[in-house]
């Protein structure tokens, strides 16, 4: 069955929605990257929680002019405003006042969302609030979606997507270098302002389907799991829509599988088991790589130390440095060296000689500020560089 829903087999609903989740995962992920990149992550989680009282507004204004109230573009445009005068009370009280920008959006996260809760508490002493349903946009929910809404969500999340298209040389500038970016003529003001608006629009797009609880996971996790995989910019916008666009289909496709299986908690969940891959398995930032390094690291400090015992005719004590050389060829087990070790040692103790004439050498200190104990010299001087050493050293020793 869950072949069946990643292949869109489980008929015309449950298809859209998860054609509506990976849209939206995509304009989240890239969305977010811009987020992640200015280091204004938290934003996206104020945004989020100043939609509710804006849903649950809507909804009681509807009903008030006679309306239905449960209509999903009347309360997307709600949770739009309820969001953009929260980001707007965010920047006064971050720009007019001594308030941190952190500060500022703990205030208005829980107070918005505060008040939203309330307004929910009053809903639901009405008569017409009973069976609103409003609480599914905490955490999201899909079940019984109309096909009507699934369209708005995918529209919402490829139109949303195609602006970020557009603008994403001045918030890449903006991002990065602002002093930059401001020399080049970009208008921080206004670039920052856009960044938010598709910040709001995405949250806004994502409430049925993620909820406004879980949204900031979506549009934080992908880039970060991005960014195990590249360092140049472009790259990881692109990786982040990679990665939200597989975590909301992923996600929507498992719950499809099971009516009991929220469609919110598993794209965020199928997002989180791809930034667990990232995090293992990515070949620059991840962790293998990063103990594969450490690991051939180890085994060349080792190597060069037992060499250099060799070179001075000291006894080798350390079981690990015996068994590398051993495993090289350059010493038995015992420790006595072969004739490739001798020639290899007498290279290791040639090269400490040459480093030592480079350090001294004030002409020569950009070379030697990289000596690691283990970089080859011919990997940092050139030929002419390293003869001159030679001339220098007081008894030249011809390499084995």
């Amino acid at each position: 069955m869950l072949f069946e829903a990643l292949t869109l087999g489980l008929g015309y609903n449950a298809s859209l929605v998860t054609l509506g989740a990976a849209a939206l995962g995509m304009a989240a992920g890239v969305t977010g990257t811009f987020l992640y990149l200015r280091k204004r992550a938290l934003v996206s989680d104020a945004i989020s929680h100043a939609t509710l009282p804006g849903i649950a507004a809507a909804f009681m204004l509807a009903v008030a002019l006679g309306g239905d109230g449960r209509g999903l573009p009347v309360l997307l445009l709600g949770s739009a405003v309820s969001a953009a005068l929260g980001l707007l009370a965010v920047q006064w009280l971050a720009s007019r006042t001594r308030l941190t920008e952190d500060a500022a959006i703990g205030a208005v996260l829980s107070v918005f969302f505060g008040f939203g809760v309330v307004l929910l508490t009053v809903i639901q002493t009405l008569s017409t609030g009973r069976q609103a349903g409003l609480e599914d946009f905490l955490l999201g929910a899909t079940a019984g979606m109309l096909r009507s809404e699934a369209l708005l969500i995918a529209v919402g999340g490829l139109v949303t997507l195609a602006i970020v298209v557009v603008l994403r040389r001045p918030m890449l500038m903006t991002a990065f270098d602002p002093s930059h970016a401001s020399a080049m003529g970009v208008n921080l003001t206004r670039t920052d302002i856009a960044m938010m608006g598709l910040v709001m629009a995405v949250t806004v797009v994502g409430l049925k389907i993620v909820g406004l609880i879980l949204i900031v996971a979506l549009l934080i996790i992908p880039p970060v799991a991005a960014r195990f995989w590249s360092d140049r910019a472009d790259r990881v916008v692109l990786l982040a829509g990679v990665v939200g666009g597989v975590a909301g289909w992923v996600g929507a496709a498992f719950s499809a599988t099971a009516a009991d299986l929220p469609t919110g908690p598993m794209i965020v969940l199928a997002a989180f088991a791809l930034f667990c891959l990232s995090f293992l398995l990515a070949p620059g930032r991840g962790l293998m790589a990063a103990a594969l390094r450490a690991a051939s690291f180890r085994t060349r400090v080792h190597l060069r130390q037992g060499l250099l015992a060799i070179a001075n005719d000291q006894p080798i004590y350390e079981t690990l440095t015996l068994r590398l050389l051993a495993r090289r060829g350059l010493a038995l087990p015992d420790g006595v060296p072969t004739e490739a070790g001798r020639a290899a040692a007498a290279r290791a103790r040639l090269d400490e000689e040459r480093w030592a004439i480079v350090r001294a050498d004030p002409s020569l200190e950009l070379a030697a500020a990289r000596y690691d104990g283990l970089t080859p010299l011919e990997d940092v001087l050139t030929v002419d560089q390293i003869s001159e050493i030679d001339a220098r050293r007081p008894a030249p020793e011809a390499l084995a």
